[in-house]
């Protein structure tokens, strides 16, 4: 007697299912509100400016004039060096966000007296007002009269000029970003090591493993999602800042602290405004070029991991 083998499952009722798996739970109108905010809101400011970066234009009309203003922006030394600026700024608020950041979770996810105390201490400063921050740095950096200043006096030291000197006043507004901003990479890194299982500790423990082991083989690895949010929130962020720069220095001494975002501000007050707006399209590919390039790499990291 033969017996028949059983038809194979045709891959054809898999695919369905995968389908409907990976359907909106949404009616297509759901989307529609969103969609129109979006383009409204964003891509056709977006792509107009493209278009207004080529014109000298105002209020009322606008004319054509190709590349000039971007040639205009790179070949003048100010607009240039602002450029430079911003990278500097951008990348050194961010990376003293992360070390800082992680380390101050750390130091607030462990057995400490008045953890609670100290975790809103620290959050506080992201909840002021950033141009009331730095009104409050501008006097307390005072070079004569500041409180900073007569403070080290105290101790023999003579206070440096922290926003009239070119050379410091742009790494005296980054540090004060960075004792504002810091909070945010706390308050991500200790959701990320308080949702590490503690069986890893313990068995670590086990094993012997103490401290600095735990951190290196356990915590740092483990909070690889939070030190790429942070990385790429503060860099956005630090990239396009403008705010505490102008209300501390307004791009002063000279130009030796202004930024891209701040002589896009000037130019505007100036009525350049075809110029200005070459400058916040320049801006955008900046930021846009070296930020997709870290995202894929930390998201293959990631993945890999």
């Amino acid at each position: 007697m033969t017996t028949l083998a059983a038809p194979p499952s045709a891959p054809a009722k898999a695919t369905p299912a995968k389908r409907r798996s990976m359907k909106s739970p949404y009616p297509l109108w759901f989307y529609i509100p969103s969609g129109v905010l979006y383009v409204v809101l964003f891509a056709v400011p977006t792509f107009a400016s493209f278009y207004f970066s080529l014109t000298r234009w105002t209020l009322f009309d606008a004319t054509f004039i190709g590349f000039d203003n971007f040639v205009t922006f790179f070949t003048e030394p100010m607009m240039f060096q602002s450029l430079i600026n911003t990278f500097i700024y951008g990348f050194l608020t961010s990376g003293l966000k992360v070390v800082l950041g992680l380390a101050l979770a750390v130091l607030l996810t462990g057995a400490i007296l008045g953890r609670g105390y100290l975790r809103s201490t620290i959050f506080f400063p992201v909840l002021v007002s950033t141009i009331g921050i730095g009104v409050t740095f501008k006097v307390l950096m005072d070079p004569f009269d500041g409180l900073i200043n007569k403070s080290l006096a105290v101790f023999g030291i003579d206070g440096p000029n922290w926003l009239t000197d070119p050379a410091l006043a742009l790494y005296s507004v980054a540090l004060v970003d960075v004792w504002k901003g810091v909070g945010i990479a706390t308050l991500i890194y200790i959701a990320g090591i308080v949702a590490i299982p503690q069986e890893y500790y313990e068995a670590a423990k086990v094993d012997g493993a103490g401290s600095w082991k735990n951190f290196w083989h356990i915590t740092l690895p483990l909070v690889r999602p939070a030190t790429a949010t942070v990385i790429l929130l503060s860099l956005i962020g630090g990239l396009r800042y403008f705010e505490l720069i102008w209300a501390m220095t307004r791009g002063g001494p000279g130009f030796s602290s202004d930024v891209v975002a701040s002589v896009i501000y000037k130019q505007y007050q100036a009525g350049f405004y075809g110029l200005s707006t070459a400058g916040n399209v320049i801006l955008f590919l900046v930021v846009t070029a070296i930020v997709l390039p870290i995202q894929y790499l930390l998201t293959r990291r990631q993945v890999e991991s």
